[in-house]
Formats: C-alpha cells, structure tokens, sequence
C-alpha cells in the first residue's frame, strides 16, 4: 500500500527533551566498544568519569522522536522497514552531561516505485537546551520497502560517494562485542530483533543482529583512532549507507581513504564474512 506522501511530508514532532548524565554517556561508549582495551588510556577518557569525553556518535540517541512509523496514522508498514543512511554533522561538544531538545522534521518524501519502496528521510537538530546552542544535525534515511507508488514525492538528496577503488591507505580492525546488542538497546532502541533469538529467526536472521547505528559507531571509533588521535572534536561529520547486517561478536575492518582537505572515504566489512556492511562513507575530520 502506498504512504499518503501530504501526511508524510507534514508530520509534526513534539520537541524531545531530554536529560542526561555521566552514566548515559558511558553506556552508550560501553555500547560502541569503547573501553574493550582497559589499559588504552584513550578508550578509558570516555568510559571513565575522570575528564570524560563525549563520543559524537551519541547524536544518535538525544532528542530521537521514538518510532513513530510504528503509529497507525502513519500508514506505513513498519514491519518492512529499513535503516537506509545515516548522516551526522557535529557543530559543538557534547557536555559530559546536560539537557538537550531534539527538534524533528521530515524533508524529503521519495517513491521509487511501486514495487521498489520509497525513502523518508527525517532531519533531528540538538540543541543545548541551556542556550539553545546548535550542537549536532542528524539525517537518518529510512527505506519504506511495501510503501512505494504513490505518485509523486522529492527528489532524493544528494547520494553518497562510491569510496575508491585503489587500497585503502589505513584499515582498522575493531571487534563487536558479543553482548553488544544487548549494551546498545539500553540507550534508545529496544527492538526485540536485537535480543531475542525467535524474533530474528522469524526474520530470517539465524541470530539477533547488531543495531545497525552500533555499527556506525564502532566505524566512527575506527576513525577517530585512525586520524583523529581520539580528539572527537576533530570529527566534524560522518555519513554512510548500510548494506547488510552485522552479528554482534563479529570482527569490524574498516578501510579508509584520506583525501584532500580533511575529506575521508570509508567503509567497513566483517572480517569473518568478507562483507561489506557500511557502504559509501564519507566523513570530514579537522586538520
């Protein structure tokens, strides 16, 4: 059934705003893997309250509006959907702990077919809320699998570069933790298809997978350990496609192309499997 591209489009989000402390942070860096060397004094600064650092990557849980496909208004099949893009841009450091307000809003609307899906693509602004501050702008990409057809709609954004096709000039070998999915899910995203074994098998996954914004965040440790000398405030932003799923325990490569004024393609793939699961990545790091 095709989405009502009019209802879509206008969706109104309610500010969130959302408190968070020490705690949060640390469980959301445990959740990426940070902290997996506990000698590593540069993993330690964000899993550790003595001079805590805040990983960029936690834009991903402040100020999210909850799962609103899943409201029945919406017209939209849930059950088919999937995490397409994410992209973040960073403008200030997180502080180690605070308020911030996420405002919401859709902006593009796009039908790839009838029997091809559509993309909705949802911009999240954080906002310091002691000063309104601009703090990250996140893009999240969603692909309506069984919601296409219905006529008119967006052009798409601007799509994601290809990453090159020479050797990778660094590759960083991160694992997953096999608890991973269950650190993760505490944050923000308690589908069961994360934790319980039925429900992936009922999806067709022999075992629950790893959140795919887990993934992100393990690639975007790789980076900042890379090029980035763990100062996360040199990660300016951070933008890729997901491509196929990750079971929680598994080995992240990720491969990376520095180029020409701070610009950096990547991507990543699960070394066990030889799959690439994170696709045309480009992030922007501060020389």
């Amino acid at each position: 059934m095709a989405l009502d591209y009019d209802l879509i489009k206008a969706w109104k989000f309610a500010d969130v705003r959302q408190a968070y402390t020490e705690k949060d942070v640390i469980l959301y860096a445990l959740g990426v893997g940070l902290g997996y060397d506990p000698m590593d004094e540069a993993q330690l600064a964000y899993v550790y309250e003595k001079g805590l650092k805040v990983f960029p990557g936690m834009a991903a849980v402040l100020g999210y509006p909850g799962f609103w496909m899943q409201d029945p208004k919406a017209g939209i099949d849930w059950v088919k959907l999937v995490h397409g893009e994410q992209r973040m841009t960073f403008h200030r450091p997180f502080p180690a702990a605070g308020e911030v307000i996420g405002r919401s809003r859709v902006t593009h609307v796009i039908d790839k077919g009838a029997d091809k899906g559509a993309l909705v693509v949802v911009e999240r602004n954080i906002h310091d809320a002691a000063d309104d501050a601009l703090l990250a702008t996140v893009q999240q990409t969603t692909f309506c699998r069984a919601d296409g057809g219905f006529g008119t709609g967006d052009a798409a954004p601007e799509p994601l570069p290809k990453v090159p096709a020479t050797p990778p000039d660094h590759v960083c070998a991160l694992p997953t933790l096999p608890q991973a999915a269950l650190l993760y899910r505490l944050n923000a995203d308690p589908n069961p298809l994360h934790v319980d074994p039925q429900v992936a098998r009922n999806a067709g996954y022999p075992r629950p997978i790893l959140h795919g914004l887990c993934t992100y965040g393990v690639a975007m440790h790789a980076i900042i350990k890379t090029l980035c000398d763990y100062d996360p405030n040199r990660l300016l932003y951070m933008n890729t496609r997901f491509s196929a799923p990750v079971f929680p325990g598994e080995t992240l490569q990720v491969e990376i192309w520095p180029g020409v004024s701070g610009t950096v393609h990547f991507q990543a793939r699960v070394a066990e499997r030889d799959i690439v699961v994170l696709s045309n990545g480009i992030a922007g790091v501060k020389q």
